[in-house]
């Protein structure tokens, strides 16, 4: 399986999302990604003005969930950020020397000073917040789909994830939680995230949102109207929140 990048945007069969069997010309770098079902997959990227063969596209990964295979798209993820790390460590980030792979691990080392790079992770979390038998949702000024959804944040340098689950919510909606809660996790290429799921008990304040992040956010319980959410099988925030509905 060949994994091919433009930027963010993964090449696929015009008529079926699917992957090509064989690419040329070959780039010079293809790297392991890993095995699906038997199938070596491997990855590699080309310039940004690069051009589609015919008969296929170049297409973001995001517009590919719900239409190719989730084992698939879940491995194009990992090849995305693989690709992308390899591409942006070509180079020494302290001293600028074109960096070697290591032999027997994902590793680029500096032959001048020694430097190494791992692939990057961001760690972050979502914490749903539930009050009684409501939840809270909020809108995003800036997720791409509009959804209503829970809190979520990146962890800083010197934090815990609890402190992060902590000060997210304090800063987006203005609210004190207790009982944090793991739910579960999901790498999230988007660009190289570890997004790690919470749920909290809500012990006091009142809604006051972020204006620089968060358009809207409310409590929604039995007998309200759902706003739209993610969906199941998209993102681990669809199973957060479908594990948790207002009954009734």
């Amino acid at each position: 399986m060949n994994f091919v990048f433009r930027g963010d945007e993964l090449l696929v069969r015009q008529d079926a999302a699917e992957l090509p069997a064989a690419f040329e010309p070959v780039p010079d770098a293809f790297l392991p990604v890993g095995v699906l079902e038997g199938r070596y997959a491997r990855a590699t990227w080309l310039a940004r003005e690069a051009v589609a063969p015919e008969g296929f596209e170049f297409r973001k990964l995001r517009s590919l969930f719900g239409v190719m295979d989730e084992g698939l798209v879940a491995v194009a993820g990992r090849a995305y950020q693989i690709a992308e790390w390899a591409r942006t460590h070509r180079f020494c980030g302290a001293c600028a020397t074109p960096t070697e792979r290591v032999a027997g691990e994902r590793c680029a080392r500096c032959p001048a000073c020694g430097m190494v790079a791992y692939p990057r992770i961001s760690p972050a979390m979502m914490v749903l917040i539930k009050k009684g038998e409501a939840v809270l949702l909020a809108r995003h000024l800036h997720h791409p789909a509009q959804f209503f959804t829970a809190l979520a944040g990146f962890v800083e340098a010197g934090e815990s994830i609890e402190e992060t689950v902590h000060r997210e919510v304090y800063e987006e909606v203005g609210l004190r939680v207790r009982d944090v809660a793991y739910f579960g996790s999901q790498p999230w290429p988007f660009p190289h995230s570890l997004m790690l799921a919470f749920t909290a008990e809500y012990e006091s304040g009142e809604i006051r949102v972020d204006e620089n992040e968060i358009a809207e956010a409310g409590w929604f319980g039995p007998g309200d109207v759902m706003p739209k959410y993610p969906p199941r099988g998209f993102s681990i925030a669809g199973e957060l929140i479908h594990a948790h509905l207002p009954r009734g």
